[in-house]
């Protein structure tokens, strides 16, 4: 196999992609920092001195992302049209997982803009928790999927976001795991805080086409009728945005949509 960033002489250069035709491309990257119980509890309550730390972890993974170009020495400069950063307090495992999904249509993959925002969060997690534990650990930094692109697509083997089987087995009706392709236009789906936990899922992807109307409502109808288990999405009380905008029953969905679904926020 040649490493496509060394020429004949085994010197560095940047990829000429100027001759690829721009496709839909994606990626999604995760890693995870773990700390003393005491710090994540801190975190969780909004107790650490330097404020609000999740809030600002995602803004600098974002622009991490968007900058990897004048960090990676041979990374083109890439206009993404998608970047999200998200975490997940591990409260039984004393860590916080983090997660990064970038697209664009383009002329090269994205792989590490994501790798770049998931660090960049962690290392931001870090400095903003460091006042109160100086022994954490960054770790786990992967790549998770890979969408579009020459080289095909790509999900890691040991990723640990199992597919349901009735996800797997009915895939031709629109129902696919992050990182399979959808055909067609479809929307994604993400479980976030203890709804990932009760629902045995984190993300999914969905097909528009599926849906009997193109709305939160009709989304909500199909994955009840494969599992009764989502019927907790009817609750009232569970939340949903789109695009990370709270959304009520009637929003109306569009391809490349993020959908979000998540307990009652309380606290003040």
């Amino acid at each position: 196999m040649q490493l496509t960033h060394l020429n004949a002489n085994g010197e560095a250069h940047m990829v000429d992609v100027g001759a690829k035709k721009p496709t839909q491309r994606q990626a999604v990257a995760s890693g995870r920092i773990t700390m003393q119980s005491q710090t994540l509890q801190l975190l969780a309550d909004g107790g650490l001195p330097k404020g609000d730390v999740i809030a600002t972890a995602r803004i600098a993974g974002i622009q991490a992302a968007k900058r990897t170009h004048e960090l990676i020495p041979l990374c083109h400069a890439l206009a993404l049209s998608k970047v999200t950063v998200d975490f997940e307090l591990d409260m039984q495992n004393n860590c916080v997982h983090v997660s990064a999904l970038c697209r664009l249509t383009g002329q090269t993959g994205v792989e590490m803009e994501a790798l770049t925002a998931v660090s960049v969060a962690c290392l931001t997690l870090y400095d903003m928790c460091k006042a109160v534990d100086k022994s954490m650990r960054i770790e786990g930094m992967q790549l998770d999927t890979k969408v579009g692109g020459k080289s095909g697509d790509y999900q890691r083997g040991s990723d640990d976001r199992q597919v349901a089987p009735w996800v797997a087995g009915e895939s031709a009706t629109g129902e696919v795991h992050l990182g399979d392709r959808c055909v067609g236009e479809c929307v994604r789906v993400k479980f976030l805080a203890e709804l990932r936990e009760r629902l045995g899922h984190s993300d999914l992807s969905i097909s528009l086409d599926a849906l009997d109307t193109k709305d939160i409502a009709g989304l909500k109808s199909l994955l009840g009728a494969r599992d009764s288990c989502f019927d907790i999405l009817r609750d009232q009380r569970t939340l949903c945005a789109v695009n990370q905008v709270m959304v009520n029953d009637c929003a109306r969905l569009t391809d490349n949509d993020e959908v979000a679904f998540f307990p009652p926020v309380t606290g003040g």
